[in-house]
């Protein structure tokens, strides 16, 4: 891959990254107004689903048809438990926790699900075996989770 090409695709990874904790944060602030945390997550789904409709109708993407939505998985469509899953528990844990420790475990859980997931090759994702290299990583995100923590 060319380095400016990975440049890019790197400035964006770091782009995603940063927008989770400020996702985190602001709908955490909303969660004190509101007093909800069930509430708080409610309207950040409703900001995105607004945003998403914007976003299809600007590009023009066509509807799915029958046969594309057929030809899916049913867990397929199930993304979106697991996205509010992610956003509760993180709007919960937050503000007890601070930012910072709060990302490093997400980030912790994220790349130890994602290991597994490759090493099993679940939800159609190519096998990447579990190896040595890749459990002494997780570790290292454990050790950070406890250095952020302190």
């Amino acid at each position: 891959m060319p380095s400016l090409q990975f440049a890019v695709l790197a400035a964006l990874g770091l782009g995603a990254g940063a927008s989770i904790i400020v996702q985190q944060a602001l709908v955490a602030n909303l969660r004190s107004a509101l007093d909800s945390a069930l509430w708080a997550v409610f309207v950040s789904y409703l900001g995105g689903l607004l945003t998403m409709a914007l976003l299809l109708a600007a590009t023009r993407q066509p509807l799915p048809n029958a046969a594309q939505i057929g030809a899916s998985s049913w867990l397929s469509w199930a993304g979106g438990v697991f996205g509010v899953v992610y956003i509760a528990i993180a709007v919960a844990i937050l503000p007890r926790l601070g930012a910072a420790t709060t990302l490093a475990l997400i980030l912790t859980g994220q790349m130890l699900a994602s290991v597994v997931i490759d090493h099993f090759g679940l939800f159609g994702v190519p096998r990447h075996p579990a190896d040595l290299t890749r459990v002494g990583g997780i570790i290292l995100l454990g050790a950070g989770v406890a250095l952020v923590s302190r």
